[in-house]
């Protein structure tokens, strides 16, 4: 008897659960075509539709429904084989997949990886960065282990685990007169033309959260793709933004341009936090990972 690939099986969990062609490729890491390509022979080897291609994404059939939680079980199985012949009860071995969202990856990742590699010298680490929701996409098909992202995040089948509170500073070029004013709070910024992160980055809406803006209620404004541009628009003038204490602790160029000051009540803008899928195999691995950047961020194992 012909019975499905466990990559077929992917594509199909990936399809459920992100309702969509295009997200689902991205979470497997494969074109759109091909991930078309294997939904269909999965049809033809079942003999059954399983998804209903929509104009705006794709939907599952009843079969499909079926065959979806039929999948993710014999996935979790497959994954749990897998975890436990390469770790035989040892602690982060083998090959683990990390993401982490861009405006945490840079600050953390390096300072991680030499400490994770000097303790666990058995452990094959694996960095992936994107945005948050596609890293949620991607813990959910089990291409990644666990994701560093700014909490929260509530989201169905994810758990998480909080490593630090991140402090918002506030950024302005040299010469602005903000830039020396006495009890700095956010309520100063109201009136200012606030530099942001483009959409999709969870960082411009901690901002917006806490400067009391509505997105989108300035449609001509530029948006940054990356910190290190939000710095340089900031430098050249066009205005004042939040920054992350993280990255300017741990290796974000600010230069003399900027002028980088705490408020007088300091503003708490995120979490930091680790998220795994629930039920994972590696949930252990996960918290361990997570407990690694904790004691390098903060310096405490607590």
């Amino acid at each position: 008897m012909i019975i499905p690939t466990l990559r077929q099986l992917q594509f199909l969990v990936a399809l459920g659960e992100s309702g969509s062609f295009s997200r689902a490729a991205e979470a497997c890491h494969v074109t759109q075509p091909t991930l078309s390509a294997g939904i269909r022979e999965l049809e033809d080897l079942l003999g059954v539709k399983l998804a209903e291609r929509e104009a705006r994404g794709a939907s599952l059939t009843h079969a499909g429904e079926i065959a979806l939680a039929r999948a993710s079980a014999l996935l979790n199985d497959a994954h749990a084989l897998v975890q436990a012949v390469q770790s035989a009860g040892a602690m982060l071995t083998g090959p683990f997949h990390l993401g982490a969202i861009p405006t945490i990856a840079p600050f953390v990742l390096p300072q991680t990886v030499s400490a994770l590699n000097t303790a666990y010298p058995d452990l094959k680490l694996y960095l992936h960065e994107d945005k948050t929701g596609r890293l949620i996409d991607q813990l959910r098909t089990r291409t990644l282990d666990a994701a560093l992202i700014a909490l929260p995040w509530d989201t169905p089948g994810i758990e998480s685990m909080t490593l630090m509170d991140d402090e918002f500073l506030f950024a302005a070029p040299a010469n602005h007169p903000l830039a020396k004013k006495n009890g700095l709070t956010p309520e100063d910024l109201v009136d200012e033309n606030l530099l942001l992160l483009e959409d999709g980055h969870c960082l411009r809406d901690h901002a917006l959260s806490i400067c009391r803006m509505r997105t989108g209620a300035r449609k001509d404004q530029v948006a940054a793709t990356s910190l290190g541009t939000l710095v340089n628009m900031i430098a050249g003038g066009l205005g004042v933004s939040l920054l992350p204490k993280l990255a300017v602790d741990h290796g974000l160029n600010v230069g003399s341009d900027v002028a980088v000051r705490e408020f007088v009540r300091p503003v708490i803008g995120r979490r930091i936090g680790i998220a795994w899928r629930a039920g994972s195999p590696r949930e252990a691995d996960a918290r361990k990972v997570g407990e690694v950047i904790k004691e390098q961020l903060t310096g405490s194992s607590g």
